[in-house]
């Protein structure tokens, strides 16, 4: 496959980290995070994680950068190009690619969720509600179809605006300034939530390691949920990483720049645990209470607050630009890959996009109301379920042994070859004594995920 020459190049290297950071962080980092540290001993699980990120996934980010600038192509093109002479490694371009395009037809209503309670607190619309009242305003907006596709409509058109006005022009722009908003809102809320009276005990959970928080929980089992956060977060093994890579020069080593977006990722996620925990205990909540501490508690507690309006506003438009920064992210992926494959201009890749995700998502929009009687996984689940479950304990594990093992093989890119691109530049450098370590150990590591991600779907049939 031939290069394109016109393709987009990215302006600047904070356009670069902040589009790859902004892929990374999401609702994986906010909303995900949080419930999962609670669930699995606070502290012992956000010590384990921050050693997956480091030791397992941020040698595979190299990885994927590094497939992504020596190819100067999206997922599909990237494999195809680099791949040795009758082999079959592009089979997998496909397949990652649908990794994304399913990763959108959930991610996509969530986002619209998050927009939603952004606009109702604007209008003021959950101020004064009694807690049973919040709940039922949750409940209501799911089981509307209505309203659940009109905010599913307008995430989608977002998404889409944003990228066909360009790489640079708008993609790259927008980006900066919803993640220079995300990082100024975070740390306001944050401040507000560790001043709060109560506060000190959830940062204590949160902070200070102690194994007995862990009683009837396995430690097989607090490995699993933190190596599969670590990839979730950084939302490896189905290219979203090696587009922006496409994107960039060969001024800074590929080390480095993950090290860079590795951070910020996990600066997110941490002070999502900084604002979550310490108001949970405030209130006397618990921390592991999943989505309906989103939507449900941690309203109820704005609602209690003083000025707990503002801080609503500010919670979820928090919320609003963590899910758009991935959505714009991978939104480009999939239209890089029309332009890549197919010659395509961006503004008919982009009008294309919004169709094709705008319609795969209606599914998961109707499975919370009129087709909430569909039930895939176990009694019940919802079609976001059967979607989380395809991405999170399928394509994102293997995709990430698939761009290991393409890296290491020398029945694929090879090791020679992808230190000689990610060495490239200033900055960190990947050394020679690394290999074994990658080619053998991390391979385990993400075995070991899949099976046990298997197993832990099982125990709920």
């Amino acid at each position: 496959m031939e290069e394109n020459r016109s393709r987009e190049t990215l302006g600047s290297r904070l356009g670069f980290v902040f589009l790859a950071a902004g892929c990374a962080i999401g609702l994986g980092n906010i909303w995900r995070f949080p419930f999962i540290a609670g669930r699995y001993g606070g502290a012992i699980f956000v010590l384990i994680y921050l050693m997956s990120i480091v030791f397992i996934a941020m040698p595979i980010m190299v990885m994927e950068f590094a497939v992504g600038r020596a190819s100067k192509q999206s997922i599909v093109g990237s494999f195809h190009k680099l791949q040795p002479k009758g082999t079959r490694w592009s089979v997998y371009g496909y397949l990652g690619l649908a990794g994304n395009y399913i990763l959108m037809m959930f991610y996509t209503t969530v986002t619209g969720w998050m927009l939603a309670y952004t606009y109702h607190y604007l209008m003021g619309n959950l101020q004064g509600l009694t807690p049973d009242q919040v709940g039922g305003f949750f409940g209501g907006f799911l089981e509307s179809p209505e309203r659940v596709m009109l905010w599913l409509f307008v995430a989608v058109t977002l998404g889409t605006l944003i990228c066909i006005g360009g790489l640079q022009k708008s993609v790259e722009r927008v980006t900066k300034v919803m993640m220079c908003g995300l990082f100024v809102i975070m740390t306001l809320l944050a401040w507000r939530a560790v001043t709060l009276p109560g506060a000190e005990k959830g940062l204590e959970f949160y902070l200070r390691p102690d194994l007995s928080k862990l009683a009837g929980v396995s430690i097989f089992e607090v490995l699993f949920a933190a190596l599969g956060q670590s990839f979730f977060t950084l939302s490896l093994g189905i290219g979203s990483m090696a587009i922006f890579g496409s994107y960039i020069g060969r001024e800074r080593s590929l080390l480095g720049e993950a090290t860079v977006v590795t951070v910020l990722d996990t600066f997110v996620a941490i002070c999502a645990g900084l604002i979550i925990f310490p108001v949970c205990f405030a209130f006397g909540t618990e921390p592991n209470a999943g989505p309906g501490l989103i939507f449900v508690t941690l309203p109820n507690m704005f609602n209690s607050m003083d000025n707990g309006r503002t801080w609503g506003i500010l919670f979820f438009l928090f919320m609003s630009f963590a899910a758009m920064s991935t959505v714009v992210a991978v939104f480009e992926l999939i239209i890089a890959n029309f332009i890549d494959r197919w010659g395509w201009s961006r503004q008919r890749a982009s009008i294309a996009t919004f169709f094709l995700i705008f319609i795969l998502s209606i599914p998961c929009a109707f499975g919370f109301n009129a087709w909430s009687h569909i039930q895939p996984m176990w009694e019940g689940s919802a079609v976001i379920d059967l979607w989380d479950f395809i991405v999170s304990y399928n394509l994102l594990p293997i995709g990430a042994l698939i761009y290991l093992l393409f890296c290491v093989s020398r029945y694929g890119w090879g090791w020679d070859n992808f230190v000689a691109e990610a060495n490239q530049g200033t900055g960190l450098k990947v050394a020679q004594w690394m290999r074994p370590y990658v080619t053998y150990v991390i391979p385990c590591a993400i075995i070991f995920i899949f099976i046990m991600g298997y197993i832990s779907i099982f125990e709920n049939f």
